[in-house]
């Protein structure tokens, strides 16, 4: 009689098994942060699209206004209530009818950000002269731009009017207010265009008729309107600094104002 011959089960050996764990791991190495990258550079082109419809919003705005930017100045309390001047910004827009959508004033991978977008920015009721408290809240987390009222479409067309919050005076951007840190942001000037620039050391003219358009600064309150006459009627800057680690970003509460370049 035969005996059958006897097999042996097939499987891999502890080598292979090694070998094929450390290339999961290789792999793993290079695709997840590939994937992290490509995700937030999707995200910064979401930014930067939400930022050219607000600019868009804002230029509608005055091409009804006698050619004037949104300008918190010039609203009254008892016209659009709010917290603080920055909210009313957007608040005028809103209370126009020309840029009614929360979603585009936050960022996703802002960390200043909760991830639960406001219902509304304006409180609905038949006056429209308050701001939703979801748009204000603390809790949802602080607006990703900073706006400059006081802006005319008859200024020059290299003005900053609103851009990525976050910018120093020195030109870079806040690791700790930025909303994507200190690696950089976008800026939409009043000709339209919008661009992601990693500092503004040699991009801002001055915003002093004698300097000559070679003359560059890297604080954005001397490149924009300044009113050599009266200093308090010049352009300001509004921002909300986050509720955690603020500090490093020029545009404040109640705005910052314009200063004479050189």
């Amino acid at each position: 009689m035969r005996t059958p011959l006897r097999r042996l089960a097939a499987g891999f050996t502890l080598i292979e098994l090694l070998t094929v764990i450390a290339i999961i791991g290789i792999l793993a190495a290079i695709i997840i942060p590939t994937v992290g990258t490509v995700r937030e550079k999707a995200q910064r082109a979401v930014d930067a699209n939400n930022l050219r419809e607000i600019l868009k919003a804002a230029q509608i705005y005055a091409g009804d206004n006698s050619d004037k930017l949104p300008d918190p100045q010039t609203v009254l309390a008892a016209t659009l209530a709010t917290p603080s001047a920055a909210y009313r910004w957007p608040g005028i827009l809103a209370k126009n009818n020309i840029l009614t959508d929360p979603t585009f004033y936050f960022a996703k991978n802002d960390a200043a950000f909760n991830g639960t977008y406001p219902t509304f920015i304006i409180q609905p009721s038949a006056a429209r002269n308050s701001l939703h408290a979801t748009f204000t809240s603390a809790t949802t987390g602080t607006m990703a731009w900073e706006f400059v009222g006081g802006v005319k479409m008859s200024d020059a067309a290299t003005t900053p009017v609103i851009y990525t919050r976050g910018l120093t005076t020195a030109g870079t951007w806040s690791a700790t207010t930025g909303v994507y840190k200190d690696t950089g942001g976008y800026i939409a000037f009043l000709g339209g265009n919008v661009s992601f620039y990693p500092n503004t050391t040699t991009l801002f003219v001055s915003n002093n008729p004698t300097s000559t358009s070679a003359v560059k600064v890297s604080n954005v309150q001397q490149a924009i309107p300044f009113n050599a006459t009266t200093a308090a009627n010049s352009a300001r800057i509004y921002a909300i600094p986050p509720a955690t680690g603020g500090g490093g970003m020029i545009g404040t509460a109640l705005g910052a104002l314009a200063q004479r370049g050189p």
